[in-house]
């Protein structure tokens, strides 16, 4: 029951002057960006956590080594080209006002599912690899680091909208209604029942709570709270973790 911290980049060069970046080279954070990425690093210093896997694209990289920054020990920082960008093919590097003007721009508007950028990757096709990777990572580091696991993604929005859509059991048709900002941060847990949704597009507030609890008495308190197996879902929606300041 290990659980992903999905970070997109801060606002990047390209985001703030309304190009489609895409997998173009050079595109990096802007002044906001930066500031941006720092503070989500702020908001995670509080959690150990395993490991921090990014997209390979420089605007993530530099927003992983923000975050990896703000841990007391720095993780190990993982490139994974299964949460790359979306291949906008011949999209890439245009502006977002002229692409608006594309047919093809209702379509992914209203069915994503049938969306292929020309030259490029169908968001389909994007949704299948990224979510692959994301469950690959997640599977592999509760193996190594035990149930309580917690690493990071940093990765697009386009691709945390999709992974987002997946945990949720949305159709990709759907995934436009999800909203990832710059920075913002999203949290799934994966368990042997379904994923857990924890949180999306947030852009404050202390994130230590989801810290693995302390045992007291030889069980958790996220265990003793769901009165059941703890992969169940608590009916009446439970007491929820424990968010009071640790006793010295």
């Amino acid at each position: 029951m290990a659980t992903v911290i999905l970070v997109r980049h801060g606002r990047s060069t390209a985001n703030a002057t309304g190009v489609l970046a895409g997998r173009r080279r050079g595109v990096k954070l802007d002044e906001t960006g930066r500031d941006q990425a720092a503070r989500a690093g702020e908001r995670l210093a509080g959690v150990r956590l395993a490991a921090i896997v990014t997209s390979p694209l420089e605007r993530c990289r530099q927003t992983a080594a923000a975050v990896a920054q703000a841990q007391p020990t720095p993780p190990t920082t993982i490139q994974e080209r299964g949460i790359t960008e979306c291949d906008y093919g011949e999209w890439q590097g245009r502006l977002l006002k002229d692409l608006a003007k594309e047919k093809l721009w209702g379509t992914v508007q209203s069915l994503p599912s049938a969306a292929a950028f020309p030259g490029g990757e169908s968001l389909d096709a994007m949704q299948s690899r990224a979510v692959a990777a994301v469950r690959r990572h997640d599977a592999t580091f509760e193996q190594e680091h035990g149930p309580g696991a917690v690493w990071v993604a940093v990765s697009h929005g386009d691709i945390i909208k999709s992974v987002l859509a997946d945990a949720l059991g949305m159709h990709l048709d759907l995934f436009q209604r999800l909203h990832v900002d710059p920075a913002s941060i999203s949290v799934i847990r994966y368990t042997s029942s379904r994923p857990y949704v924890l949180a999306t597009n947030t852009h404050a507030g202390d994130l230590a709570w989801l810290a693995p609890s302390p045992p007291a008495g030889g069980r958790s308190r996220r265990s003793r709270s769901a009165a059941g197996h703890p992969d169940d879902a608590v009916v009446g929606g439970g007491a929820g973790p424990d968010t009071r300041p640790a006793r010295p």
